[in-house]
């Protein structure tokens, strides 16, 4: 029996089968490609090359494939047997999965310890005599085999030694693991390993706004209904070559993650491609305003309540584009962005500084902001959240059957994309306000680093990173108060400059504190403009700007209130018999305040009132009580003081005490009140008004008298 040479899949084939490699070369027209692997299963040699280009779940770029098989004909031609010219082709397909110079030599059935350490010596003589050397690594027990390390240029030494039956290349093994992103977003099932999403969002439709789609790939075919707007800028070079795998790169693989059937987040979704950038990816702000059009004019024709808009690229700031997000979402769209891949504020791009829009920052596999290039992220407060953007597989519009991997903040907001359609489709009542806070009390708290921020950027930008659990039910934020914190931006450093922080769509404002680096700040107030409650911090004499950070919180149906102190009880509190105190705010016009303000408790801990000086002013934000209880906590330390509500409380006021010139301010990081204070300066304390969904059915409550302190 002659021997055999085997490619790093295990598959082998004998020199003298020259027919039957013929019959299979006729049965597939003279070519072999590899059968694409079987539906969820993704290999993890899928980056093994380290090339995103050639990340494709063990396959090659299909034009390679025929490029190079065509090579190895045109080799079998020159004299080499078919047999060995379709090894060599499947040789290359699997190039990656190669450890060259190291071979397993398999001896013949029946071969005993003799014969094996008899052809060892033989074949390190002989590979000798041709001027390469050889190592032997292991002799095998289990097998009559040995693993040698040596040229393949004495190959056909081994394959000729008397005992040996078959020669393999050693080759790489991979773990059948899921792509990481989406081990990531949803734990996989113990003991299977496998994604399993609560549901597949097959009540949502997504509207994905980006180039043309190649929507007969294996991932997304039948996924994806390719509409007919197209409105996009003339490529910009005459040289350039529109070819049709370029034009639909982007869009395919943002496709694949958001409803592929191997590689996708939300796996049931329905996806709509518009078509807004041309083959080099640009596109511009006027042909995104027609496609959202489009969008309208569509849901108009036939409604859908249960709609996300995914716009996956970022431009410059522009008041219409966010103009245009912005009514979008008040016609109950969920609009997701990207950050921007600028390693910049993301408040000076757009749509990415839209407030009312989700926008998404990108994160690697070890929940670090993403480096993209030779830039990365956006970071900011306009950013809501991170998700995994870096080396993310998806669908590859080289091939119908290939696989790449990209990264970027578009990716990053394809994963919320995705997962916001599977929390719509678990409760297809949220509005858009509720959908963000349910994002945000989902996610993973306090995994991202902020070194590598600029100092100025890390207090705004959030530590989350996005995430589902396996099941969707009661404890999972359903029925629950929940808050976000939204920073203004820095007001400007003269006396008496104000920085104005506002809430989005249907939150309700519920406390309001402010920040400054200097420490020179006159306070902040809550106030009623336009129909819309807004947080204003005010900057002091000597200041370097100071930041408003309002408590936006979602409770369906709450009418809330702002109650002012006056000159006779130096403090503001709330009808007792019907309203709550949820947040307070302090601000003197004339000086930097001192250790009055505080919000004070009262029976049971429960908030009684909002204290200040004669010369300040305190504002109390007071909900109605009938479906809501409150209780302050508080805590003081050197340095910076932190106090947390407990597990089912949601923090809704952060005040720090004192209020002197050595105090920074407070804020709120997820259900955590933060004051910070100058090194050597007094002791801050953190005062937090923690709330909760009333659970008692009679709950009765003691008048409270609000008097100065100190």
């Amino acid at each position: 029996m002659s021997p055999r040479i085997a490619v790093p899949t295990g598959g082998s084939v004998s020199p003298r089968a020259g027919g039957g490699a013929r019959a299979a070369r006729e049965g597939d027209g003279g070519r072999r490609v590899r059968a694409a692997p079987e539906r969820g299963e993704i290999s993890a040699s899928a980056a093994c090359d380290g090339s995103a280009r050639n990340a494709r779940m063990g396959l090659e770029d299909f034009t390679d494939t025929q490029r190079r098989t065509k090579a190895a004909r045109g080799t079998e031609e020159r004299g080499l047997s078919g047999a060995f010219r379709f090894a060599r082709a499947e040789a290359v397909i699997f190039a990656a999965w190669r450890l060259p110079g190291r071979y397993v030599v398999l001896l013949r059935a029946g071969s005993g310890e003799a014969e094996v350490r008899g052809t060892v010596r033989a074949l390190r003589v002989r590979a000798a005599r041709r001027g390469y050397p050889s190592e032997l690594l292991h002799v095998f027990s289990l097998l009559p085999a040995f693993l040698v390390k040596m040229s393949s240029d004495v190959l056909d030494v081994a394959l000729k030694l008397p005992h040996v039956d078959h020669v393999e290349e050693d080759a790489y093994v991979f773990a059948q693991s899921i792509p990481w992103n989406l081990g990531r977003i949803v734990p996989p099932l113990p003991g299977t390993g496998t994604y399993s999403p609560p549901n597949g969002g097959d009540k949502v439709q997504i509207y994905l706004l980006d180039t043309s789609v190649q929507s007969t790939h294996r991932e997304i075919a039948g996924r994806v209904l390719i509409t007919d707007f197209q409105n996009v800028p003339e490529e910009d070079s005459s040289h350039f070559h529109r070819q049709a795998s370029k034009c639909d790169s982007h869009g395919t693989h943002m496709a694949g993650v958001l409803s592929g059937h191997d590689a996708g987040v939300a796996r049931g979704a329905h996806i709509h491609s518009l078509r807004v950038l041309n083959c080099q990816g640009k596109g511009t702000v006027s042909g995104t305003l027609i496609g959202l059009e489009f969008v309208r004019a569509s849901l108009e024709a036939q409604p859908s309540p249960l709609l996300v808009v995914l716009l996956p690229f970022a431009g410059a700031h522009s008041r219409v584009l966010n103009a245009g997000c912005r009514r979008m979402v008040q016609m109950g769209a969920v609009v997701v962005v990207a950050a921007g891949n600028y390693k910049d504020d993301a408040c000076l791009y757009s749509p990415a500084s839209e407030p009312e829009v989700i926008t998404v920052g990108a994160t690697n596999r070890e929940d670090q902001p993403a480096s993209i290039g030779t830039l990365g992220t956006n970071f900011g407060r306009c950013v809501d959240l991170f998700a995994p953007g870096d080396d993310i597989i998806g669908a590859s519009s080289d091939c119908s059957t290939c696989f790449t991997a990209q990264s970027g903040t578009s990716q990053a907001a394809a994963h919320v994309a995705g997962i916001a359609a599977m929390l719509l489709s678990a409760e297809p009542h949220l509005s858009v306000a509720e959908l963000r806070q349910r994002l945000l009390h989902l996610a993973t708290k306090n995994v991202v680093s902020m070194a590598w921020f600029p100092e100025e950027q890390r207090l705004q930008t959030p530590s989350s990173v996005v995430g589902l659990p396996a099941q969707l039910g009661p404890g999972e934020g359903w029925g629950m108060l929940l808050c976000r914190s939204v920073w203004s931006a820095r007001s400007g450093p003269t006396w008496h400059a104000t920085a104005v922080a506002r809430c989005a769509g249907t939150e309700v404002l519920l406390g309001c504190s402010s920040f400054s680096h200097s420490g020179w700040r006159l306070g902040e107030h809550m106030e009623d403009k336009e129909g819309q409650k807004q947080c204003v911090a005010h900057n002091a004499f000597g200041g370097r700007g100071v930041y408003a950070i309002a408590r936006c919180c979602t409770w369906p149906h709450t009418q809330c209130r702002l109650s002012a102190s006056s000159q006779d009880d130096y403090g503001a509190g709330c009808s007792p018999q019907d309203h709550v105190l949820t947040g307070c705010s302090f601000y003197s016009p004339v000086a930097v305040l001192g250790d009055g303000g505080r919000p004070m408790p009262g029976p049971s801990s429960r908030p009684g009132g909002c204290t200040t000086r004669p010369e300040g002013t305190a504002h109390a934000s007071c909900c109605p009580a009938a479906m809501l209880e409150c209780r302050v906590k508080e805590h003081a330390a050197q340095g910076s003081a932190t106090v947390s509500c407990d597990a089912g409380w949601t923090l809704t006021g952060c005040s720090a005490h004192p209020q002197g010139p050595g105090t920074l301010g407070s804020y709120a990081v997820d259900d955590t009140c933060v004051a910070a204070s100058t090194p050597g300066s007094h002791t801050p304390r953190a005062v937090a008004i923690c709330c909760r969904k009333q659970h008692l059915a009679d709950v009765t409550h003691a008048p409270v008298s609000v008097r100065p302190q100190g």
